[in-house]
């Protein structure tokens, strides 16, 4: 399912339009990048959590020349599907 979808679907379900559904999604993806950035976690019972972790700089190689390489210290986005989520699939 991507974003589109998705906005049609909400807006079918809450019985709201399109465009207002929409911006529902954007408004909840904006404000979860916020929390994250900040190093908070997004707990939504029943659906899953979402929290940040950072991967250490490591040593690393280029595949194509066999050299190695630094790779950069990243902050990486986890989801730990909550149970009532993998109970349903």
């Amino acid at each position: 399912m991507n974003k589109a979808e998705l906005v049609n679907v909400i807006a079918e379900k809450a019985g709201m339009t399109k465009v207002d559904a929409k911006k529902a999604v954007e408004a909840f993806i904006e404000a979860s990048t916020e929390a994250l950035k900040k190093g908070d976690r997004i707990s939504l019972v029943g659906f899953g959590t979402f929290s940040t972790t950072k991967h250490p700089a490591r040593k690393g190689r280029n595949p194509q020349t066999g050299q190695e390489i630094m790779i950069a210290e990243r902050t990486v986005v986890k989801f730990k599907a909550g149970a009532e989520l993998c109970k349903g699939l």
